[in-house]
């Protein structure tokens, strides 16, 4: 298996895959979550890139684009993004926080009920996968 900058094309289309191969086999995701990402300092294409996350189906959905509607929409760089979502890192987006390197609309409690509870084994084998195909 190859490795992709995160959130390049590439990487975008082996994390689907990896989404798609575990679709069905973790909990429920106990908190329904809509969260836009404006992610900036992305070091290729346009330079701002735009994901969202979705757990409103029962799962954690990750991918590009936004949804309508969002509880929050945060604004982060690529590095703090990448620490976060590959490297399962939450305090650097606390330390990035206090820093004012992230900014946060709409619902801030929203946001912060995805840092608690403990990460079933499934979702940390996905975690693995996710940082695996990860340069």
């Amino acid at each position: 298996m190859g490795k992709y900058p995160f959130l390049s094309d590439e990487w975008t289309d082996e994390a689907r895959k990896i989404r798609d191969e575990y679709r069905g086999k973790t909990p429920p995701v106990p908190h329904v979550v809509k969260m836009n990402q404006i992610i900036t300092d992305v070091p290729f294409g346009e330079g701002t890139l735009e994901a969202h996350m979705d757990s409103s189906s029962g799962e954690m959905e990750f991918d590009r684009g936004h949804v309508e509607n969002p509880d929050v929409t945060v604004t982060l760089d690529y590095e703090t993004a990448k620490a976060i979502f590959v490297e399962g890192n939450p305090q650097a987006g606390m330390q990035a926080f206090m820093a004012g390197k992230v900014k946060v609309q709409g619902d801030m409690t929203k946001l912060m009920v995805l840092q608690q509870g403990t990460p079933d084994p499934t979702a940390l084998e996905v975690a693995a996968k996710i940082k695996d195909i990860t340069e």
